[in-house]
């Protein structure tokens, strides 16, 4: 079983005369010397350098306190997700898993050794707390692949203890820096042995070309940054990770969302076939998500119930329901994540995004071309809450509100896409959308509730359980979703009202 950490780290260059006095740094009462470790590590990409071109790096490393295999996923300058497996002779497949989007059907293999000589000190405070640990690192590099270059060099290394404040490195850079002791120039031991062994360089990040001049130019540094997020997601969502389903969701939606409303920009014969696949994709991302959700509201609404009034095993009925919901979800999107439809669909995606079905509108003026279609969007929301809200309360202003929703959202999308090229216009459009969005969000998901505790009160009544609290809480729904309703006139007014268009 693999264990994820954050790693916050820093490196500076070093000349061979060793660590410098640390004793100075604020709130340091101690440098503790824990001896010199003997490391050898193998760092694995394919042969194109795809993860080193994504700042992850992959290694199987011997020797050491934490020896065995550590993916290392980017976050931020100077800080990683790492995630650590046991040492074994082949590469784990969890591990194998969170690397995927980056290496799709490649293969794997040693492009550089690593061996390292790390002199050790703790940095502690006056209670003995380690704050950091700062090593020299004596450095000789081979090149596996591609090359057959060597390469050495000495550095020191500050990593923050874990749950660590980050000023703190902040302190000891800046003694390192009255000792002369620099940043150094190469984010990681990888990229410098990359840089400085002969053989091929990690191809350039998946960016498209510079500032954006034109409409296409916006659209496709949208579409691109979607993509990317899509990438960069993959991990998250495999280990379960806080938001990382939602995001991943979203970053689906924006571009189904972009294809459709720029389709004078891009080629819809061409972005169609993807935008079913990645409808298809935010389905699969959405059983499980969209279970989470409402049980939460479920779980939430049961708790303001008083306890006179619940009547019957209405917790236990609703954990159950949950549990075994986010069992099956999470198995099957899993599976989702590892088949060749998925991994299809990056390679689409990137194919797009390197050669873009463009269109004549593309090389218009985004000032013109992007404002006309988020005019259209909106044009085509006001229809749809309009038509809903002349409905009589039931299934078909259900079934509008949520189709105005469904719009809105799409609306945002275009005015977040046409924001570097609208400015505040599209700021004011994305919050309006926005607002509106949640308020018909609200209201969809009180429809979802009422649908499921209608299917639970029935498997409860065949059980021989009594429904009354189901149906307690159905009315609760109710009033809900009745509110929004009422409050629904007023607040599109003022969403209209306030649209730049």
């Amino acid at each position: 079983m693999a264990d994820a950490k954050r790693e916050i780290e820093r490196k500076y260059e070093s000349d061979d005369s060793g660590l410098p006095d640390l004793t100075g740094v604020a709130g340091v009462a101690n440098v503790v010397d824990k001896g010199t470790a003997e490391l050898d590590a193998t760092y694995h990409d394919t042969s194109d350098l795809r993860l080193a071109s994504a700042r992850v790096t992959l290694r199987r490393r011997s020797g050491g306190s934490d020896a065995g295999w550590h993916l290392k996923l980017p976050v931020a300058p100077g800080v990683r997700d790492e995630i650590h497996a046991p040492l074994s002779d082949t590469l784990p497949g969890e591990l194998a898993g969170l690397a995927r989007s980056r290496v799709r059907e490649g293969r794997l293999v040693p492009v550089i050794r690593l061996r390292t000589t790390r002199d050790i000190r703790h940095l502690v405070d006056a209670d003995g707390t380690l704050l950091a640990e700062v090593s020299v690192d004596r450095v000789r590099a081979d090149r596996l692949f591609g090359g057959e270059g060597k390469a050495q060099w000495t550095e020191i290394e500050v990593e923050l203890a874990d749950d660590g404040d980050p000023a703190f490195l902040d302190k000891v850079e800046k003694r390192l820096g009255k000792a002369g002791v620099h940043p150094s120039k190469s984010a990681s031991k990888l990229a410098r042995a990359l840089a400085e062994t002969k053989g091929g360089k990690p191809r350039p990040p998946k960016t498209g070309p510079g500032a954006p001049h034109t409409a296409g130019d916006h659209v496709m540094a949208y579409v691109r940054a979607q993509r990317d997020a899509i990438v960069e997601l993959d991990p998250a969502v495999r280990l379960d990770t806080e938001e990382g389903v939602h995001d991943m969701r979203i970053a689906t939606r924006r571009l189904r969302s972009t294809f459709r409303t720029f389709g004078k920009v891009l080629d819809r014969r061409a972005t169609d076939p993807i935008a079913d696949e990645l409808k298809w994709l935010a389905g699969e991302l959405g059983v499980g998500r969209d279970q989470e959700v409402l049980a939460e509201r479920l779980m939430a609404g049961l708790a303001d119930v008083p306890p006179a009034l619940v009547d019957g095993p209405v917790h236990a009925r609703l954990h159950h329901w949950a549990e075994a919901s986010e069992r099956g979800s999470r198995s099957r999107l899993l599976g989702v994540l590892d088949s060749a439809r998925y991994l299809a669909l990056l390679d689409t995606l990137d194919a797009l995004a390197a050669d873009p079905p463009l269109l004549k509108a593309a090389a218009g003026d985004p000032g013109e071309v992007l404002a006309k279609a988020v005019r259209r969007d909106f044009a085509k929301v006001t229809d749809l809450i309009e038509t809903a809200m002349a409905q009589p309360p039931g299934h078909d202003r259900d079934l509008g509100l949520h189709e105005a929703r469904k719009k809105a959202k799409r609306t945002r999308y275009a005015a977040e896409a046409a924001g570097p090229a609208l400015g505040r216009p599209a700021k004011t459009m994305l919050k309006s959308m926005k607002s509106l969005q949640t308020m018909l969000g609200e209201h969809q998901d009180s429809v979802m509730a009422r649908e499921t505790l209608r299917e639970l009160s029935a498997v409860a009544h065949a059980a021989g359980e009594s429904t009354f609290t189901y149906g307690l809480l159905y009315g609760h729904e109710e009033q809900r979703a009745a509110a929004v309703e009422a409050g629904a006139p007023e607040a599109w007014q003022r969403i209209k009202a306030g649209a730049p268009v």
